[in-house]
């Protein structure tokens, strides 16, 4: 289940994301109300767990855009902002729970699970495309120009992740723990041998898109018509 994770306390956001992985989701981690907008947008989450106290937009506003852009993954506000008042307002601009802070990690978990039980039309499992490509991440399938690929599940993997972020930077460090999830003790070059396997791939399928090197930096999908610069 792929989840977003809008939370700007780094030593909070860093245990709820390990504690998350460790119990099977794949999670994007936000700090910024504005960036995390515009990841939520794209609808490609299956829950997003939301702070309220955020640098640029707030945690009941950004929820408000939200639904007024008719997305409607589902959304749990994690706040120390536990009064009534704060309930109501956030209830009311959308959100399907809401947990305050402090609280058990086992609680959260079985907040999820239900959220996860409530009807398919909640939550939204769209494709990712870029360019002629498209991946369908519940399903495991990629195909160029309607034709089926055979991308490996690491390789998948890691175009996942890439397609998620299309048009950003992702940095090795942040591939390496996302796609292997560890860091620190696999061999410099295995990121980019994939990477280099993927293009490949992809490239001798007819994918008119392309995953761009950052010098010093990381990577990115890209799209034929966007500046291949450094972002």
């Amino acid at each position: 289940m792929n989840l977003l994770l809008v939370e700007d306390d780094e030593a909070l956001g860093r245990l709820v994301a390990r504690g998350l992985e460790a119990n099977g989701y794949t999670v994007t981690w936000e700090r910024d109300g504005d960036q995390a907008f515009l990841r939520a947008s794209g609808g490609t989450f299956d829950i997003v767990v939301l702070d309220v106290m955020l640098p640029g937009l707030d945690g009941f506003s950004l929820l408000r855009e939200l639904r007024q852009q008719g997305i409607a993954t589902p959304v749990l506000v994690l706040t120390a902002r536990g009064s009534v008042q704060d309930r109501v307002r956030g209830l009311d601009a959308g959100a399907d729970d809401y947990l305050v802070k402090p609280f058990a990690f086992e609680e959260l978990l079985a907040r999820l699970r239900a959220l996860s039980r409530r009807p398919a039309q909640t939550a939204q499992h769209p494709v990712l495309t870029c360019g002629n490509l498209t991946l369908a991440p519940l399903d495991h399938w990629v195909t160029i120009d309607g034709a089926v690929v055979d991308v490996p599940p690491r390789e998948f993997a890691l175009l996942e992740y890439l397609l998620r972020n299309q048009g950003q930077t992702v940095t090795r460090a942040q591939i390496l723990e996302r796609v292997w999830g560890d860091p620190e003790s696999l061999r410099a070059n295995v990121a980019e041998a994939t990477i280099s396997r993927l293009r490949r791939r992809l490239g001798d399928a007819g994918w008119n898109g392309s995953i761009v090197a950052v010098l010093g930096v990381g990577y990115r999908a890209v799209v034929p018509s966007e500046d291949a610069s450094p972002r």
